[in-house]
């Protein structure tokens, strides 16, 4: 079994740069960190460094413990939570999943509510869109609704809401005072991409697209919804966003509802282990008020 005080003195002697930089970060004398950085070497049998002029080089084997310890790190940061809560007498976690614009509208007001309501609650809240997310598995998932999606054995899907898409627009742009704007109508401006491309929402998008007979031309990949609106500010193109990420936005674009054919997402709560976990009930129960 590795000695995971010395994987974390390793790793601070990897992001600080040096051992006098790591021990200046950690509150240890050079000597003590060497010697630690010695042992795990023993430890693993593996050459951590090399001795490059007066300094040390990081070997690629020390490269590669960096990068297979990250999940690991964090395993133990959480662990240390937990240890912390039940010192304190917290015994209740819940761990909430969310996607961006989720997190901006929804979650700040979630949280607050919940906390208030459950003040031994540990309540943590983890952006689970990115497709190499790796975290904690959410006790409670805040996702958008794909057909065929495959939940945890045990879990429960909630629906929360129907989210269509709104076109964001330059304030200049020709079609910025219409009442709505058909995809059709855009097929030939600059389009910015504001999510990753094989994402379930870009795919929503994608198809509605084609269901009016083109396929944009993504000039700019911003590949988030903030960004891209940013970028209609500046003049740059268009973009199609859910109507979730464009509820707060700059006065120098238009945000125009589609018409038909229009995009829309649905956004759904999945619940793992509903009947154990009263904390978690009790969040969906409040987006729903939320929501309305």
């Amino acid at each position: 079994m590795l000695d995971t005080h010395r994987i974390r003195v390793f790793r601070s002697v990897m992001a600080s740069g040096s051992i006098q930089a790591a021990a200046d970060n950690l509150g240890f004398t050079p000597s003590a960190i060497s010697q630690q950085i010695s042992a795990l070497q023993k430890e693993t049998g593996l050459t951590l460094f090399a001795r490059e002029g007066r300094g040390l080089t990081p070997t690629a084997a020390a490269q590669a413990l960096v990068a297979n310890t990250n999940e690991l790190m964090g395993q133990l940061t959480r662990l240390d939570g937990v240890m912390a809560d039940l010192r304190e007498g917290r015994s209740d976690r819940l761990t909430i999943g969310y996607f961006a614009s989720a997190g901006a509208e929804w979650m700040p007001t979630l949280a607050r509510r919940l906390t208030t309501e459950l003040p031994d609650l540990t309540l943590e809240l983890v952006l689970t869109e990115a497709p190499d997310h790796r975290g904690p598995t959410p006790d409670l998932d805040i996702v958008v609704d794909v057909a065929g999606a495959s939940d945890p054995q045990g879990s429960r899907r909630v629906q929360l809401a129907v989210d269509p898409y709104v076109a964001v627009l330059p304030a200049d742009h020709p079609l910025a005072g219409e009442e709505e704007v058909g995809l059709a109508q855009l097929a030939s401006d600059t389009w910015i991409r504001n999510d990753l491309p094989n994402t379930a929402c870009s795919r929503i998008l994608s198809s509605a697209c084609e269901a009016a007979g083109f396929r944009p031309r993504f000039a700019v990949q911003a590949q988030d919804h903030y960004t891209a609106i940013a970028f209609v500010k500046a003049g740059v193109g268009i973009t199609v966003v859910p109507q979730l990420a464009a509820h707060v936005v700059p006065t120098e674009v238009a945000v125009l509802p589609v018409a038909a054919p229009r995009p829309v997402r649905r956004i759904a709560a999945v619940v793992r282990d509903p009947a154990g976990n009263a904390a978690a009930g009790r969040a969906v129960e409040l987006l729903q008020e939320l929501i309305g």
